[in-house]
């Protein structure tokens, strides 16, 4: 029952957060909800297929350099046209060096997605195709219109919001169903024992290419939002670092869970937040580096199953405590008779 209330709670949590008044928050906010779509696209692949990719971050600076350079510099482009072309750009790299990628296995695996994922940053930051190591500016935020009419404008600061809300709880839904599909089961046995899979009949390549390009294409959406929120990109938003701290949300937050990207995504960006603070640390604050990496092996070292498994670490805990722990009524039994020693009265 909690894991069916903590999607609507945490959905509700955010649509009233709207309300704060705060542009700072609500810009954190934004923040959040963009990363943790972009956490659980990788959550697809990690926690559903048992695929550690070091390249994800591709598909996400792809879809934040079609918005850029697909929308007009003179007026608002079309979001009908811009979101799909972001998608189908991201799914396209994606099918294209997946099916290379998946021939590999294990540490291979990790270093090739590394690979195509830094070509794609190289050509970004070496050409003039998206304006070099300088980036790319974003003028206008593309208009939903239908006939003229306009339901939703991305230009306010709230719609943009609300829209941002919705592909989460989308991309949250989805994944949800997709998990439960026999596509999500057959994930599920590839990540487990994929020898097994493939003594049972299954064709385990199609299925994992088929994540990989949907993980792909949900990040492309990321990248596409974030384009939207901050109105510029660089070539850093394909860099190795991002996902490296993409794959650091999964991992805090618990591979196992959909949730557990989440809650990764809010505590780490939360940590960067607190120790860049110049109100709180002063100058300090320009090494948050460090604390944050410290904050980051504290939580590896005592949350082994990340932040959606402590409530299990928690029970496990007490179980043990009280298996160890003598029954009361026992030192409430009367002592044993003994025989009586050797100048003692009998009784």
């Amino acid at each position: 029952m909690l894991n069916r209330l903590f999607p609507v709670a945490v959905l509700l949590a955010l649509a009233a957060f709207s309300w704060s008044g705060s542009d700072y928050y609500t810009g954190l906010a934004i923040k959040l909800m963009i990363y943790a779509i972009f956490a659980l696209s990788l959550q697809l692949l990690v926690g559903g297929a048992g695929l550690v990719s070091l390249g994800h971050a591709a598909f996400f600076g792809i879809g934040a350099y079609v918005a850029a350079l697909l929308s007009p510099e003179s007026e608002a482009g079309s979001l009908w046209l811009l979101l799909p072309a972001a998608v189908l750009a991201a799914a396209a790299y994606a099918a294209v060096t997946g099916a290379l990628a998946l021939r590999t296995r294990g540490v291979y695996f990790i270093m090739v997605t590394l690979a195509f994922s830094q070509m794609a940053y190289y050509v970004f930051h070496d050409t003039e195709i998206g304006g070099g190591s300088d980036g790319i500016y974003l003028y206008f935020r593309p208009e939903p219109s239908l006939g003229g009419w306009l339901p939703v404008d991305l230009a306010n600061a709230r719609s943009f919001y609300f829209f941002v809300l919705a592909w989460l709880a989308a991309a949250w839904g989805f994944l949800a169903l997709l998990r439960r599909s026999p596509f999500g089961a057959a994930l599920a046995g590839i990540r487990i024992n994929e020898q097994r899979m493939r003594a049972a009949g299954y064709s385990t390549y199609p299925y994992k290419l088929a994540a990989y390009v949907i993980g792909a294409a949900l990040a492309g959406i990321a990248g596409f939002l974030f384009a939207l929120k901050d109105g510029f990109v660089t070539p850093e938003l394909l860099a190795w670092e991002q996902s490296g701290l993409v794959l650091l949300m999964v991992i805090l937050g618990g591979m196992g869970s959909l949730g557990g990207a989440i809650l990764g995504t809010v505590a780490l960006v939360l940590l960067q937040e607190l120790f860049q603070s110049q109100a709180l640390f002063g100058d300090y604050a320009r090494h948050w580096h460090l604390p944050l990496g410290i904050a980051i092996i504290a939580l590896v070292a005592l949350l082994p199953n990340g932040l959606a498994g402590l409530p299990a670490q928690l029970r496990q805990r007490r179980s043990a405590r009280a298996a160890t722990t003598p029954d009361a009524t026992a030192s409430r039994q009367p002592a044993p008779a003994r025989l009586p020693i050797q100048g003692e009265p009998h009784v």
